[in-house]
């Protein structure tokens, strides 16, 4: 895939549910440890109704269209992660609009806005053991890779190296925020799981762009 036009982000959310389904088990027994247990449900319920959420929008705009997904999103899955994630959609589209293709260059700026999006709505900032340490880093990654003329394949691949490398990092972090900052010392040298969530995200992204 040499550019991302309206119709194939059905097709990469697809191949996002497909990575969530796949991972749920894993999810929610990482989830079990420092939170509820239904992380992997919660991203499996969302990811798998996006698709259809975002096919049901009459929009002809990208970005706006990806924007009013996220909302829906949001109501399809009123979880913490799952609002996260929601705000994550409705910022990256904000970066979007307009567009009528996405290339490396816009790739790099909907993930920066992705992280952005969960930035703002978590009150979080990277470091502090979330999603956004994934999620943050493979934005990074993307800018660097596409500022250097990289394919938006090759973009894709850089964004889930960061993504793998900012979950790596999680394990020298302490939870800050909701029940898992209660099981903070059971943390050391353990993934976190809002991290790992968001470095499937961008794998389910990196799949389907590079097919």
């Amino acid at each position: 895939m040499n550019e991302i036009t309206v119709n194939e982000w059905p097709l990469l959310m697809e191949t996002i549910a497909k990575v969530m389904t796949e991972n749920a088990e894993r999810l929610c027994e990482m989830d079990a440890q420092m939170g509820d247990g239904d992380l992997g449900l919660t991203m499996k319920k969302g990811y798998c109704a996006l698709p259809e959420l975002f096919a049901a929008i009459e929009e002809g705009d990208m970005g706006k269209r990806l924007s009013k997904a996220g909302m829906k999103m949001a109501s399809a899955v009123p979880s913490t992660m799952g609002t996260l994630m929601a705000s994550g959609w409705m910022e990256g589209g904000k970066r979007l609009t307009g567009k009528a293709s996405v290339d490396a260059a816009g790739f790099a700026s909907f993930l920066a806005g992705f992280a952005a999006g969960i930035a703002k709505r978590g009150k979080c900032s990277p470091g502090e053991r979330t999603v956004l340490d994934a999620l943050a880093p493979a934005a990074e990654a993307a800018e660097t890779a596409a500022s250097a003329g990289s394919s938006l394949a090759d973009t894709a691949k850089a964004a889930l190296d960061g993504a793998k490398k900012g979950v790596k990092a999680t394990k020298d972090m302490l939870p800050k925020y909701g029940k898992a900052a209660v099981f903070a010392a059971k943390a050391q040298g353990v993934e976190d799981q809002g991290a790992v969530a968001g470095m499937l995200l961008v794998q389910g992204l990196c799949n389907g762009i590079c097919g």
